[in-house]
């Protein structure tokens, strides 16, 4: 079936109309240049044939999820929405020059690179999740790239809010990168079914194809649909992919929703965990948390929170506008004004006199500090938590199967364990025990490190086991 031209670009006033970018089967998506102020804009028009209350209303809901969203680093901005002269609704967004899915096929990305652009995306899918929205289409295609190579997840337009899935109609779907469960209706979307597009496209991007696509095989509806269903992932097929990497794609696609990571951000943890193994720079997860302040004082006399920072490197790029927590912060310094004005801390000319406070509230940081110092916290104060340490391994071998156990030193909901077996780490996992079988070893030697949101702490002793019967 050919494929249809694109619609006639509308006449928008202040905005002048460059080329055609793209045509979907909902809207036509072209190239505008703003004239003020001056930038290039994509600008994403419905169709005119599909024009009722109900697309109206998905198309309303898209502006209004992405404007909501859009102060994340790594989802495309909109700039507004309205409706064309002719009737047609239309965005304005931010202009990407090319999107993820016109390169994963024709070269091979590098492990570092695809690693850092499923840490984002995934950090941008778990910030929509932490807002109650679905996203329901995340695949290659939908991962534009910014001038500044910044990876940006667009297209919210078949999004849902969390919660309604169930009773939402059915919507379109892209088979390669949705889960067996909304293949087979079972839901339209959940949670589950986001972790399993996001392994999906972390795995399309290291393979260059997707993960049950055959080459040179039968690619049809059928046959992907009956090969997903099966959920039987096949390796990479790249030989610089690490095991541990395998193994986590393969977990995001399980079969059983329940086997796979609980959430976006769990996802995000065994991403970084194999940056960590394979020691590529950290890529910082970009999810807004609740608990900021690890040490909190407070100025009596100006009633000013005074916080250190997050423990968790969780700030978007710089090159985004103010994101959630600057704008707490500015709301906090706007209620501090405000304050100023009831109680009349002001000069005569208006100006806030803060030079004597301000002076009085650092001394008191200051005395704090010096306090924590001796009390021997001076990590909290920096804004690092402390990441517990692994004593006392214990190894036993049975015959030529090495099992080695530990107990929980304090862990934290998303903690895990990395095993290193003879200076190898091993897949990550949760429990305490960790058995191998021997075959080609008379001795073998592990140690046990803690990693917290893609970091780890201090390696436990190492523990050294003879094997019987081995070699």
């Amino acid at each position: 079936m050919s494929r249809r031209l694109p619609s006639t670009p509308p006449n928008l006033p202040g905005f002048e109309f460059v080329r055609v970018l793209g045509s979907g089967g909902f809207a036509d998506v072209f190239l505008y240049e703003q004239n003020m102020p001056r930038r290039l804009v994509a600008v994403k028009v419905l169709l005119a044939g599909v024009v009722n209350d109900d697309t109206r209303q998905m198309f309303q809901a898209e502006a209004n999820l992405m404007a909501q969203l859009s102060s994340h680093p790594s989802i495309l901005t909109v700039y507004q929405a309205s409706v064309a002269a002719d009737g047609r609704p239309y965005l304005v967004m931010e202009y990407c020059s090319a999107t993820i899915g016109q390169r994963y096929r024709a070269t091979q990305l590098p492990i570092a690179e695809v690693l850092s652009i499923g840490v984002r995306v995934s950090s941008a899918v778990e910030t929509a999740h932490q807002q109650g929205v679905l996203h329901r289409d995340i695949k290659p295609s939908n991962i534009l790239t910014t001038a500044f190579g910044h990876p940006v997840l667009s297209d919210f337009g078949i999004a849902a809010t969390l919660g309604q899935v169930e009773s939402s109609d059915t919507v379109g779907l892209s088979i390669p990168w949705s889960a067996p469960e909304v293949l087979h209706d079972e839901v339209s979307g959940t949670v589950a079914s986001e972790v399993w597009s996001l392994g999906a496209t972390v795995y399309s991007l290291l393979a260059g194809r997707s993960p049950f696509e055959i080459t040179g095989g039968d690619n049809g509806t059928a046959a992907l649909m009956a090969r997903i269903a099966k959920a039987k992932v096949p390796p990479t097929g790249r030989d610089d992919v690490p095991p541990n990497l395998e193994a986590v794609l393969a977990r995001a696609m399980s079969r059983d929703p329940g086997a796979r990571q609980a959430s976006a951000l769990e996802f995000i943890r065994d991403l970084q965990s194999v940056e960590a193994e394979l020691g590529l720079p950290q890529t910082p997860i970009e999810v807004v948390v609740d608990d900021w302040a690890l040490v909190t004082t407070i100025d009596d006399d100006e009633r000013t929170r005074v916080s250190t920072a997050p423990s968790v490197s969780l700030r978007g790029s710089a090159r985004r506008r103010r994101g959630p927590a600057a704008a707490r912060t500015h709301a906090g310094s706007i209620a501090t004004q405000s304050r100023q004005r009831e109680t009349g801390s002001t000069s005569s000319s208006g100006v806030t006199q803060r030079v004597p406070r301000l002076a009085w509230g650092v001394s008191i940081v200051a005395v704090l500090l010096l306090a924590l110092s001796g009390a021997g916290v001076w990590a909290v104060v920096q804004g690092t938590r402390s990441i517990p340490v692994v004593s006392n391994v214990q190894g036993t071998a049975d015959g030529t199967t090495v099992t080695f156990t530990w107990a929980d030193p304090g862990l934290q909901t998303g903690d895990v364990y990395i095993v290193s077996i003879d200076g190898t780490p091993s897949p990550v996992q949760r429990d305490g025990t960790y058995s191998l079988e021997v075959l080609d070893r008379e001795r073998v030697c592990a140690s046990v490190v803690v990693s917290r949101d893609g970091k780890a702490g201090q390696a436990s002793a190492e523990r050294c086991v003879d094997v019987e019967g081995s070699g």
